[in-house]
Order: structure tokens, then sequence, then C-alpha cells
């Protein structure tokens, strides 16, 4: 049985399609990362599963007295405005300071209670939100875009932290994530949208692609490459395409420098 499921969802906003017949199941216990272009709807799925945004059609069934827990790209906290990280895991809803310290404490973050929000690095802010989170005992996470603007040793260790809080709590963890050098390390199935679902698969699945092999593998840069992919693989059993597969930067594989980025 599913924790959450969208069937055949469409999300417009205004004439525009953001999102196009989208079908998926997150199931107890797995991670879910949602990779695709700048544009592609991979926020705006996330709000339509979580009822934020509302859907043209389709339908999201969540399991009975299913509980979440949300972790936003980013929060914007006034600098004028005086808010400690206590006073934050309190808000909606009061928690005592046993559940604040041991939340703080799970994430890294056990020495900042009395800190004030708007000093946090973009690190800390995020396990801040992170620890909000957990508050709740959520049998799902999750996160959009939860590392963006960490450095790669800081993505690495929130990810790893991910990866504990799954072993240890059962929970799913559903993710829109840019880093792909770690996303095929740090997930169970990996979606490709693009309005739609371009593919998705085990890593080991995805990584089989043309476009994956000839982009991915080479640092940061060649998997950043991977984002601007145009996505001419093969859709629900139509033709492929025709002539040799061109990489991000529209070369062949007759070409020396097919797949690199020596930008």
């Amino acid at each position: 049985m599913s924790l959450i499921s969208a069937q055949h969802i469409s999300v417009t906003f205004g004439a525009a399609n953001v999102l196009t017949d989208v079908s998926l199941a997150i199931h107890q216990g797995e991670i879910v990362t949602l990779i695709g272009p700048n544009g592609s709807g991979k926020s705006t799925l996330l709000r339509a599963m979580l009822g934020i945004v509302p859907l043209a059609s389709g339908q999201v069934h969540r399991a009975p007295d299913l509980c979440l827990g949300y972790v936003p790209q980013k929060l914007a906290i006034d600098r004028a405005m005086p808010m400690t990280v206590r006073r934050f895991l309190s808000l909606p809803q009061r928690v005592s300071d046993k559940q604040a310290r041991a939340a703080l404490a799970r994430v890294g973050l056990g020495a900042m209670e009395g800190a004030q929000m708007a000093q946090l690095s973009g690190g800390q802010m995020q396990r801040a939100m992170l620890a909000r989170a957990l508050l709740t005992d959520p049998q799902i996470l999750v996160l959009d875009e939860p590392t963006q603007g960490l450095d790669q040793q800081g993505e690495a260790a929130f990810y790893r932290l991910i990866e504990e809080l799954r072993l240890e709590t059962g929970a799913a963890v559903l993710m829109v994530s840019h880093d792909l050098h770690v996303v095929m390390a740090a997930s169970d199935r990996v979606i490709c949208l693009n309005g739609h679902i371009c593919c998705q698969g085990a890593p080991h699945v995805v990584s089989s692609a043309p476009e994956y092999r000839a982009l991915f593998g080479l640092g940061t840069q060649g998997a950043l490459a991977l984002y601007q992919h145009a996505h001419d693989h093969v859709h629900d059993g139509g033709p492929a395409p025709a002539g040799p597969t061109k990489d991000a930067f529209g070369r062949t594989p007759t070409d020396p420098h097919y797949g690199h980025n020596h930008a």
C-alpha cells in the first residue's frame, strides 16, 4: 500500500500546462528523487501532492492519518525580527524543550537552540527546517531542493543525514534535487520530469540511458549537464529518435568531445 499517490494529475497556471497526466506512488521506507530542468514542474508536483496547489484533473490519494514532514526550498526570515531556533520549532504548534533539544541534536544543531534564525548559514537553516519537520514523527519527508546553495561537502553531509533518518524511522523520502552526482547514490528510485514523466526507475536503470552515460560521472559539471538534456529518448512506446543521439551540447558520438563539458 502506498503512503501517497498521484493518479493522472495535471496542473495549469492560467493558460500554461505545468504538469500533464502525472502518476506516481511513494511507499514506506523508499527514497524517491525528482529531477528535471528548471521549469519542469518538480516543485509544483510536490505542492500538488501536498494539496498546496489545485489540480486541473486527476487525484491525489493519501493513506489514512498520513503524517507528512515538509521542508520547503527556502524560508525568508526578516533579519529585523528576532526569532530563535527554539521559537521556530514551536511554530505553529508548541513543542516541549525536551522534544526540541532531541530534534536539534538529531540534525546536528544541538548547540544552536538560542541562535537567531536570521543568522544561520544555509546549511544550518536547512537542518533547522528538517528538525521542525521531524517533530511531527512523519511517515514521509517531502524535501524541495534541500541542499540548494550548499557546497559539495554540505550536500554530502545532508544526504547522509537523510539516509540515517530513513534507516532509523522507516520514513519515506520524496525530494527534488539538482545534485545529480549524489542522487544516484542516495535514491532508490529516480523520476525525470519535464511537465510529464519522461523516464523513471532504479538509479542503474536511469543511468543506462544514452544521455546519462554520455554526461554523468564527470564530476559536478558533467552531472549538471544532464539537466540540460533534451529528453530525446522514447516516450510511451513511440519511435526511437532518428539519427545519432546528441549530447547536451549538440555533439554526436563521432565527436571526440561527445559528452564532455570543458567549460
